[in-house]
């Protein structure tokens, strides 16, 4: 089995959500930071406590390195722990890091990020250097089943810019990317019938949503852009098949649930906005 057969299993037993440990200190509450440990130290003990929390009703966790970056040496051994308690807890986890380089700098990446401390079950790549910044990832998942999550067509207003640019065939700037990583992707099919080279199809811009989905059907997808970004359930269930096929990203949404759940501890206040969205996006889907 590959990771995505993997994370296939995890959504069909658990849901599509996908809790982003995008972790700031300032996301703490106050009575929780202890004194005597250091930022990262305690980002971590409230990661696991998300963690234990919400495994049950997540399909899977993804970490973006920059906000453990920025806490320096403490921030990074934080991110390294964070990776190792979501992994120890047996949920599929996505580094997000958006690495997007050729050559030996691409094969020093997949090895930093698919081995040793900072190994991931997947991790997030910028395809706009070419299918070379791609290939070097290749090896690790057709002999250890491991997956990327390349940028398609984000969720950012930004997204306009380039990625939906026609091209002289009439196609989008992000068709031609999209198209071009699912011939790549069929050198690394799984068991499910998804392959290893799954896409980041933001939800936030849903005009396109059924004509997208049905364009990559052995692709899955990673959808950010839910909840605080302005997706809403009925949004994100265009881009699910069945519900199942692509995980849908929330990150403040659940980090910071307390706020909307006064009196609630923040870990029980997580859970209960996981299972608010899982049950969101599940009515949605059944709705179509």
């Amino acid at each position: 089995m590959t990771n995505m057969d993997k994370l296939y299993d995890a959504v069909a037993a658990r849901g599509p959500v996908c809790v982003g440990l995008d972790t700031d200190i300032s996301y703490l509450p106050e009575d929780f930071v202890d004194s005597a440990k250091t930022a990262g130290e305690n980002i971590v003990a409230f990661n696991k406590a998300i963690i234990e929390a919400t495994k049950a009703v997540a399909g899977c966790f993804k970490v973006q390195i920059a906000y453990y970056e920025s806490l320096g040496m403490d921030g990074m051994k934080a991110y390294a722990d964070t990776l190792a308690a979501v992994r120890a807890a047996g949920v599929p986890v996505i580094a997000d890091i958006k690495r997007g380089d050729i050559a030996k700098t691409a094969e020093m990446y997949a090895k930093a990020h698919f081995e040793g401390d900072f190994e991931a079950d997947f991790i997030t790549l910028a395809p706009y250097m070419g299918l070379d910044s791609i290939q070097p990832y290749m090896p690790y998942m057709q002999q250890k089943g491991k997956g990327v999550f390349v940028l398609v067509r984000t969720s950012n207003p930004g997204a306009k810019d380039f990625e939906y640019e026609k091209l002289a065939d009439g196609r989008h700037v992000y068709d031609m990317v999209g198209d071009k990583l699912n011939e790549l992707g069929k050198q690394a099919m799984g068991e499910s019938g998804y392959s290893s080279v799954g896409l980041v199809i933001g939800g936030t811009h849903i005009e396109e949503a059924a004509e997208i989905r049905a364009r990559y059907k052995d692709s899955f997808f990673l959808i950010p852009g839910y909840g605080a970004q302005g997706g809403t359930a009925p949004d994100i269930a265009q881009y699910l098949s069945c519900g199942n096929g692509g995980v849908v990203n929330s990150s403040r949404g659940i980090l910071l649930a307390r706020k909307k759940q006064p009196g609630v501890k923040f870990d029980e206040a997580a859970y209960n906005e996981c299972v608010k969205m899982k049950e969101a996006i599940a009515d949605a889907c059944s709705k179509l």
